[in-house]
């Protein structure tokens, strides 16, 4: 429907945004659900979610490992803030890279947009050095691939 948008806030933010045409209980549910979350949440091609652990419930825990298959992965862990069914998450979250970044809050928003949804996702790094580091990673493009595979499969 349309392509990813990222921006950045201030000294410590980053903001995501993107539109999916599917309703707004289909968009959050291939975020909680684990055996969603595996067909499409896997960055660039070739990446697998061997693993993929989301208690989704204030206080339940995320463990996501990603792997390429050819013994390279990393894997992210946090746990679950508030949910607010079919309108909002709140997790916070750490990628071990083989180790861990500091703590990201993100919260992920799905709203109502015509006919589809508009996901807006906000991130609060600590510090400027840590978003700057986090931005440097190409999640962009990982981010684009996955989430135009969750548009396929919506």
């Amino acid at each position: 429907m349309s392509k990813l948008n990222l921006t950045t806030e201030g000294d410590v933010h980053v903001v995501v945004t993107r539109r999916f045409a599917a309703p707004p209980e289909a968009v959050y549910r291939a975020h909680v659900e684990p055996e969603l979350l595996q067909r499409w949440c896997l960055g660039p091609d070739g990446w697998t979610m061997p693993v993929c652990i989301s208690d989704a419930r204030p206080g339940g825990k995320i463990r996501f490992e990603w792997s390429d298959g050819k013994g390279r992965g990393f894997y992210l862990t946090g746990e679950y803030i508030a949910l607010e069914p079919f309108s909002r998450i709140v997790h916070v979250e750490r990628m071990h890279l083989p180790e861990p970044t500091p703590d990201n809050r993100v919260e992920t928003r799905f709203e109502a947009d015509g006919v589809g949804t508009l996901l807006v996702m906000r991130m609060t790094l600590p510090d400027a050095e840590t978003r700057a580091a986090m931005l440097k990673t190409g999640m962009e493009h990982g981010m684009e691939a996955s989430y135009a595979r969750l548009e396929g499969m919506l």
